[in-house]
């Protein structure tokens, strides 16, 4: 039986990826919300209901390394174009796994905050559940495929405190046993040690393609 997007990164998030061999595997959307492109070490995903024949003629026509083809600006353009997306950035892709315990963390649950980051969560996200700290949000909910991510937001006046790294390790505890999931963009050195520091481990590169009638919200950095 075909491997779905989420046996992929089910695989991946115990350690087990897909053989670097330089090859793409093309699988189907998990749902008409999430189409894009994974990249592991050498070795890329491309989930998506188009034609897969139409996704290798494209990537075999990009005139790059092949191995960075399905990360290639030609390529992500022609692939928006086919399906009538749209995307805001390459984001490198973490995942942490569950931990035991409650989070040392001061955290309030709470039901129907208008905060930005919550708000478009909503847009990406299922059973979105939201917690506040003195000067943070945290933000767990169902994305892609269904995996458990996370989204922080730290106050300006409170930055460079460690609140970021322990709202992303509390995740961890709130997770109920699962890997919680973080996409970062690339350049967001100060979102991405925050991760790494609360034992999130990188997995690869992820281009999320988002319908063009969302909001402007709807994708590209997470955290």
């Amino acid at each position: 039986m075909r491997d779905t997007l989420r046996d992929i990164l089910d695989a991946a998030a115990r350690g087990v990826f897909p053989p670097a061999d330089g090859g793409t595997t093309v699988v189907p959307q998990p749902s008409p919300r999430d189409a894009g492109v994974l990249a592991f070490t050498a070795h890329s995903v491309v989930f998506t209901d188009e034609d897969p024949e139409w996704v290798y003629e494209t990537l075999r026509a990009v005139d790059c390394d092949a191995l960075a083809a399905t990360m290639n600006a030609r390529f992500l353009a022609a692939l928006m174009d086919r399906t009538g997306r749209r995307s805001d950035t390459i984001d490198v892709l973490t995942v942490g796994a569950p931990l035991p315990g409650e989070p040392p963390l001061a955290l309030k649950e709470v039901e129907d905050p208008g905060h930005p980051r919550v708000m478009s969560s909503r847009e990406r996200r299922d059973d979105v559940r939201v917690w506040t700290a003195d000067g943070g949000l945290l933000v767990l909910g169902r994305g892609v495929a269904g995996r458990l991510e996370v989204a922080v937001e730290v106050d300006e006046d409170v930055r460079h405190r460690g609140l970021g790294r322990a709202l992303v390790h509390a995740a961890r505890q709130l997770s109920g046993g699962e890997p919680v999931w973080a996409q970062v963009s690339a350049g967001n050195a100060r979102s991405l040690r925050a991760f790494q520091a609360a034992g999130y481990l990188p997995v690869g590169s992820e281009v999320l393609l988002s319908a063009r009638t969302c909001s402007a919200g709807c994708s590209g950095s997470r955290s």
